[in-house]
C-alpha cells in the first residue's frame, strides 16, 4: 500500500510513518497541501491522509480540489488527521470529500480500522499487512 501523508508538522508524518512501517506501507511525505497536490500528479496513492491546518492551502480546500479532478485520482480513499476541534468539522470533511476524520493524536489502532474500513469498501483496495 502507497499511502501520501499531507501535514506540515515533521514530528507528526514521522509518528504515522512509524504506524505505516508496521502495516508494511509506504508513505510519501508532503509539507504542504500544494506539495500534496504535485505528488497526486506524479504518482498513484492507494490512500491521502490529510491534515487540515497547513500554511498556505488548507486541507479541506485540497480534498476539493483532489475531488474535482477528472481522472481516477479523483476516488482515491482520504483520511483527514487534525487537531482541530470545531464542532462542525467532521461535517465540513465529509462534505469537502473525505472518507474519514480522525483526531490528534491519532492512535495507530483507529487509524488501521478506519483504512480497513475504507479498502474494505473498494474491490480493488489492498490490505495492511
Amino acid at each position: 500500500m502507497n499511502v501520501l501523508f499531507i501535514e506540515d508538522d515533521r514530528m507528526n508524518r514521522r509518528v504515522v510513518r512509524d504506524m505505516l512501517d508496521v502495516a508494511g506501507a509506504t508513505m510519501v511525505e508532503a509539507e504542504s497541501a500544494e506539495a500534496g497536490l504535485a505528488a497526486l500528479d506524479a504518482q498513484d496513492f492507494d490512500m491521502l491522509l490529510v491534515d487540515l491546518r497547513m500554511p498556505g492551502m488548507d486541507g479541506i480546500t485540497a480534498i476539493r480540489h483532489i475531488r474535482a479532478r477528472d481522472d481516477a485520482k479523483a476516488q482515491v480513499p482520504i483520511i483527514v488527521i487534525t487537531a482541530d476541534t470545531a464542532l462542525d468539522l467532521r461535517e465540513r470533511c465529509l462534505a469537502a470529500g473525505a472518507d474519514e476524520v480522525l483526531f490528534k493524536p491519532v492512535a495507530m489502532d483507529a487509524l488501521f480500522e478506519a483504512m480497513g474500513r475504507i479498502l474494505a469498501q473498494d474491490p480493488d483496495g489492498g490490505m495492511l499487512a
